[in-house]
C-alpha cells in the first residue's frame, strides 16, 4: 500500500506538475499576447498622433497663407490709399482751375483791371503750383494721337493740315494723378 500511495502520489505530484507547467506557458502566451496588443495599440495611437500633427500643421500653413495675403493686400491698400489721398480734393478743384483759366483769357483795357487780373495770375500760377507738388498734372491733348484713356472726343472735324485721329481741339483740359487719369481732356478730333 505504501507504495500504491506513493505512486500515486507521485502521479498527483506529476499532475500537478505538468497543470503547473501548462499555466505557466498560457500566462507567458497570455504576456506575449498582451505585449502584441500593447505594441499594435501604441502603433495605432502613435499613427493617429501623426495624422493629426499633419494636419494640424497643414492648418496652421494655411493660415499662415491667409494671414500673409491679408497682410499685403492691406499694405498695398494703403499705398494706393496714399498715393491718391489727393483725388476727391483734385476733382473738386478742377473747376475752380477751369475758372480761373476763364478769367484769365478776358481782354482788359485800363489799368485797374489789368491789375486785377495780374493778381488772379499769380494766385493761378501758385494754385498750379500746387496740384504740382500733388503730382496732379495737365494730360496733354493737342496735337497729340486722340487716346480714349486720356481724351474723350466730343466733337469731329475733317481737317487737311493734320493726319486722322489727331487732336485738333482741347476744350476742356484734363489732368491726371500720378498715373491716373482723373479727368479725361474734352477734345476735338480729326476724321
Amino acid at each position: 500500500m505504501e507504495e500504491t500511495e506513493k505512486a500515486q502520489e507521485e502521479k498527483v505530484i506529476e499532475e500537478q506538475q505538468e497543470n503547473a507547467d501548462e499555466q505557466l506557458e498560457n500566462v507567458e502566451e497570455t504576456e506575449v499576447d498582451t505585449e502584441k496588443e500593447r505594441a499594435e495599440k501604441e502603433r495605432a495611437e502613435k499613427e493617429r498622433i501623426e495624422a493629426e500633427l499633419k494636419e494640424l500643421n497643414e492648418r496652421f500653413l494655411r493660415v499662415q497663407a491667409d494671414y500673409d495675403n491679408f497682410r499685403k493686400r492691406t499694405k498695398a491698400e494703403k499705398e494706393a490709399a496714399a498715393k491718391y489721398r489727393s483725388q476727391s480734393l483734385a476733382e473738386q478743384l478742377l473747376p475752380v482751375l477751369d475758372n480761373f483759366e476763364r478769367a484769365l483769357s478776358v481782354e482788359t483795357t485800363n489799368e485797374e483791371s489789368k491789375s486785377i487780373l495780374q493778381g488772379v495770375e499769380m494766385v493761378y500760377r501758385q494754385f498750379l503750383e500746387a496740384l504740382k507738388q500733388e503730382d496732379i498734372e495737365e494730360v496733354e491733348a493737342y496735337g497729340v494721337p486722340f487716346d480714349p484713356n486720356k481724351h474723350q472726343a466730343v466733337m469731329q472735324e475733317k481737317s487737311e493740315e493734320h493726319e486722322p485721329g489727331i487732336v485738333l481741339e482741347v476744350l476742356q483740359k484734363g489732368y491726371r494723378l500720378k498715373d491716373r487719369v482723373i479727368r479725361p481732356a474734352m477734345v476735338k478730333v480729326n476724321e
